[in-house]
């Protein structure tokens, strides 16, 4: 059976945590997860660390405080490539992403009929099928608009760009970006981050694929979104295109 890791970035995510790792335990028994905490003060990563003196299949890495959530999930994508894991599952904590989706996106990798083989899956909201509920019309032009410009700025292939509810394959993971990790080299330390290893997937030759899912904000805890990481995600973005044109 192929190695699978499930990980998930937590900042105050009590409410939701202990539930979700439920959920997601019940759907894949035997995947492995890993929470990426930024020392939350509201006990989730005390819950973590008392969690993992007892599941063989849980594990975390509490960092030092709130370092952004792009390099939270980067330190998933290292943690997968040293342990060797075939795939990598990335979700958000706060039951925003579907986790009885996980399955398909692991399904979607491999499709026996038309004999495809893909190096991510992304849980899309904008592909047919796919939506978002409980969202405000600013939220919804923000978004539209960020993907908007990953798709024609970087020229991504693909519609949903900034979600984070993901599956990768871990050997391309290693096999593009090992060389880029270990320089230093990615420039998102925040919401950034999907569309910046997205672009450098699809440079590599990465194959893609989109999964519908339905999209619901969260109903607990407060969201980590704000006008300044925007408006850092936004420039992040820009350089990103500028490196395109000019071959850098």
């Amino acid at each position: 059976m192929p190695q699978i890791l499930v990980a998930i970035a937590t900042f105050n995510e009590m409410e939701n945590l202990p539930q979700l790792v439920k959920a997601i335990q019940r759907l894949l028994p035997e995947a492995d997860l890993l929470i990426v905490d930024d020392n939350s003060p509201d006990g989730t990563s005390m819950w973590c660390m008392e969690r993992q003196k007892t599941d063989a299949h849980f594990n975390c890495i509490i960092r030092a405080g709130k370092l952004g959530l792009g390099t939270a999930v980067l330190t998933a994508v290292q943690y997968a490539i040293s342990n060797e894991y075939d795939f990598l599952v990335n979700l958000d904590a706060d039951w925003s992403h579907p986790p009885e989706k996980i399955p398909k996106l692991l399904a979607a990798m491999e499709e026996p009929e038309s004999h495809s083989h893909y190096d991510v899956a992304i849980g899309s909201r904008y592909i047919p099928g796919g939506k978002t509920m409980g969202w405000s019309c600013s939220r919804k032009l923000m978004s539209g608009g960020v993907n908007f410009l990953a798709r024609y700025w970087l020229g991504l292939p693909t519609k949903d760009n900034s979600g984070s509810f993901r599956c990768y394959r871990v050997s391309t993971l290693n096999r593009i970006l090992e060389r880029r990790i270990g320089e230093g080299k990615i420039r998102s330390q925040g919401y950034s981050f999907f569309e910046e290893i997205l672009f450098r997937l699809h440079q590599g030759g990465a194959k893609i694929v989109e999964i519908p899912i339905t999209f619901t904000d969260r109903k607990r805890g407060k969201s980590k979104i704000n006008k300044k990481e925007a408006l850092r995600s936004l420039a992040i973005l820009f350089l990103l295109g500028v490196s395109r044109i000019f071959g850098r």
